[in-house]
């Protein structure tokens, strides 16, 4: 009995040696056919991921919606009408950061183009200041001995052949922009279903693991994915409650300092700071161009201050709002949005900090289990 079990595991070790070498001898097949599987399902891990995060905020309504009350009505319409409410809570919440943003960013690009002759006669005057007349510098220009003709030729031969490029590249963000929209169509629904009977879903889930996993594979399983849903919530709440206090202090230190467009920028920066630590600074370029066009000299000392609050954001706030809302220390907060951005870039940051705090949990519950054990 002994032998046959014996030859049953050198039997699937082979096996399992076999499917290595065979995984590295075809890993760029094997990487080609993960990412055309990736492709199709993309829009239902989507809607997976669309689903958590409105059943944070639905979980929230449900508690509102008439909790106590056992009427027929209120009980069949509690679920459809909060996860309604939840989806229009956050595109209420995107929208208004759009309407605060994008005509303010319109606005000064268009007074940026306003400008552009002003500037022009600025650097005109600036260069006759200093001993530089307009004569001058286009004898300088002659000097450079262009070859006008020849930039023109090549210039129209690379326009003319570049056109067949710029129509196939607008027929391709036009396709992709259309499969984004379809994906995204897709994925809502795909959440809405989710939504709408996650008891059920996880009712056959335990039921299909009960029928073919062992017992201390399931408690195990149980007791990661626990950890791990209790790490994800904590850190969107978390990453939401940093990104409001970041845009407060982003606006209220640009009133206090009388830099324009507060508000806007304020409300900009904070909804960048949704992508960990990063995010500010992409916030910083917007709200940079946005204030140059009315204040060079503001918006250079606007980006010193953003500077200084994105140090303040990412050594200080983040670490103990963020890091203490899922337990995890600052320390390792900093090192898991640098080794996540480092391995998948925003992505590896967004899901790198309640990763590392998931392991961090379960490498402490094992710790302190194995020193009770050893104790006793």
């Amino acid at each position: 009995m002994e032998g046959k079990r014996r030859n049953l595991s050198v039997v699937k070790y082979m096996l399992l040696a076999a499917v290595l070498i065979l995984a590295i001898r075809y890993f760029d097949v094997l990487l080609g056919g993960v990412s055309k599987l990736w492709e199709i399902v993309f829009p239902l891990g989507l809607g997976a991921g669309i689903a958590y995060v409105l059943n944070i905020v639905m979980k929230k309504l449900e508690k509102v919606y008439f909790p106590r009350s056992e009427k027929p009505f209120i009980k069949k319409t509690r679920r459809p009408v909060c996860i309604l409410l939840s989806i229009l809570l956050i595109l209420l919440v995107v929208q208004m950061v759009l309407l605060l943003v994008v005509p303010q960013l319109i606005r000064a690009a268009m007074v940026l183009g306003q400008n552009i002759p002003a500037m022009a006669e600025r650097a005109i005057d600036w260069l006759a200041a200093n001993g530089v007349s307009s004569e001058q510098a286009a004898d300088s220009l002659r000097e450079l001995e262009i070859d006008w003709e020849g930039l023109g030729k090549n210039v129209w031969n690379y326009m003319s052949t570049g056109l067949g490029g710029v129509l196939n590249s607008t027929v391709s963000f036009v396709s992709s922009a259309f499969g984004m929209v379809v994906n995204l169509v897709i994925a809502l629904i795909f959440a809405v279903y989710i939504l709408c009977s996650k008891e059920k879903l996880a009712g056959q889930f335990k039921r299909i693991v009960r029928a073919y996993g062992k017992p201390e594979w399931i408690a195990k399983g149980s007791r990661v994915l626990a950890t791990m849903n209790e790490t994800f919530t904590s850190f969107i709440v978390g990453q939401a409650t940093e990104a409001v206090i970041l845009g407060s202090l982003c606006a209220v230190g640009m009133l206090l300092l009388r830099f324009p467009y507060a508000l806007t920028v304020g409300a900009f920066v904070g909804a960048t700071a949704l992508i960990p630590v990063v995010g500010a600074y992409l916030g910083a370029v917007v709200g940079g161009f946005m204030i140059f066009t009315q204040d060079p000299l503001k918006a250079l000392l606007f980006l010193v201050f953003i500077v200084v609050l994105q140090q303040l954001e990412g050594n200080l706030i983040y670490p103990k709002v963020v890091g203490g809302s899922i337990g995890l220390p600052g320390i390792w907060v900093l090192a898991a949005v640098t080794v996540g951005g480092g391995l998948l870039g925003v992505g590896g940051m967004l899901l790198g900090v309640p990763l590392a705090a998931t392991a961090y949990k379960l490498l402490a519950q094992d710790v302190s289990a194995r020193s009770t054990a050893k104790k006793e």
